[in-house]
């Protein structure tokens, strides 16, 4: 799973590789522990021009689908499971037209030993920006008037997979990690056939994995109340 991550740079530092063409004045701030319903930064193709403008958008983590009555549906929908997606009502459509790219940093996850959970740091050894693979949803809000500027909640979901190597030794799960060079599938709007996309996707992530870094952190981070770059130094040996 992945129910933390840090976004360290907004902005075109972190998605100059996926040629953006428009990014959003709100983007929340660089974050060192950003959790499920907090705002962060996606990437996405919009289908609504031709060719389809590529986006950076701020949305909120937790997938809210739109036939949701509420948005607190999203709470528990900050993580969709790679090989259930084609199947699960909750991610199905938006796994059709709306793929995003989730960029980060690095993220957290915790293992799992004798003396209780660590957490771990997880990141490009390069420093370079690490994409997720990840799902969107607008919601209208049917309490809100329709020139209401919050009538509309983008939400997302971020994929994962049954983790490999090194990183399996942390935890049994990861993050769909996605290429620089597979964004334009990932992204493209016009699919015939969703599901070799998702495979490919599946496939390709592993390699991402072998090329991260990761070390012990301190317990600090397991509160979201802390955020500071001291989250992500290394501790014990």
């Amino acid at each position: 799973m992945c129910g933390r991550f840090v976004v360290a740079n907004v902005g075109s530092e972190l998605v100059g590789v996926l040629r953006v063409d428009t990014i959003a004045d709100d983007l929340p701030q660089p974050s060192y522990n950003v959790a499920p319903t907090m705002r962060a930064a996606i990437v996405l193709d919009s289908a609504k021009t031709d060719p389809p403008t590529r986006r950076v958008e701020a949305a909120r983590w937790g997938l809210v689908p739109a036939w949701a009555k509420d948005p607190s549906i999203g709470t528990r929908a900050f993580n969709a499971r790679s090989e259930e997606v084609e199947d699960k009502p909750m991610f199905r459509a938006a796994l059709v037209k709306r793929r995003a790219i989730v960029p980060a940093t690095g993220y957290f996850e915790w293992q799992q030993t004798p003396d209780g959970k660590v957490p771990h740091y997880i990141h490009p050894a390069d420093d370079a920006p690490l994409f997720f693979a990840g799902l969107y949803e607008w919601w209208k809000d049917p309490s809100k008037a329709d020139d209401d500027p919050s009538l509309w909640l983008l939400s997302f979901t971020i994929l994962t997979r049954s983790a490999v190597g090194r990183l399996g030794s942390v935890h049994e799960r990861m993050p769909l990690f996605v290429d620089a060079d597979f964004a334009d599938a990932w992204l493209d709007t016009d699919l015939d056939n969703v599901g070799d996309v998702l495979d490919a996707a599946i496939d390709a992530a592993p390699d991402v994995a072998e090329s991260l870094a990761d070390w012990p952190v301190a317990s600090q981070v397991g509160n979201v109340r802390n955020d500071s770059p001291a989250n992500i130094l290394p501790v014990g040996p």
